[in-house]
């Protein structure tokens, strides 16, 4: 059974100026819109696709009709939102050691002021 956000593998059985249609493992059709083949232009699919070639396509959509909206291009977007993720869980790791390292530096330097006059 297909479902919305699925990535299931599928055979390219049509092209057209608009996109392709691949045939998915359990036998039903669905349509790669050409926005959905790459994330930039695509003037002509054929530069991308060729008949019987195997793709790995996410399910984006069935309408109750049963016409199914695959996309290439977002097959991999979990995986590319989950490296941008740990990226900046990176980033922000270093940006709070920096800030502590900086805050402790402070704090050192206020208390050796106000020990110096205290003595006075």
């Amino acid at each position: 059974m297909v479902e919305i956000d699925s990535i299931v593998e599928g055979r390219v059985v049509g092209i057209t100026r608009f996109g392709a249609f691949v045939e998915l493992e359990d036998g039903r059709r669905g349509l790669v819109h050409i926005s959905e083949i790459a994330h930039h232009f695509v003037k002509d699919v054929n530069d991308y696709l060729k008949i019987n070639d195997r793709v790995k396509v996410k399910v984006i959509g069935i309408s109750p009709d049963g016409k199914i909206d695959l996309s290439i291009k977002r097959v991999n977007e979990d995986q590319e939102y989950l490296e941008k993720l740990e990226r900046s869980r990176a980033s922000f790791e270093q940006k709070m050691s920096r800030f502590l390292k900086q805050s402790q530096e402070k704090l050192s330097d206020l208390k050796k002021y106000r020990d110096g006059k205290k003595k006075r």
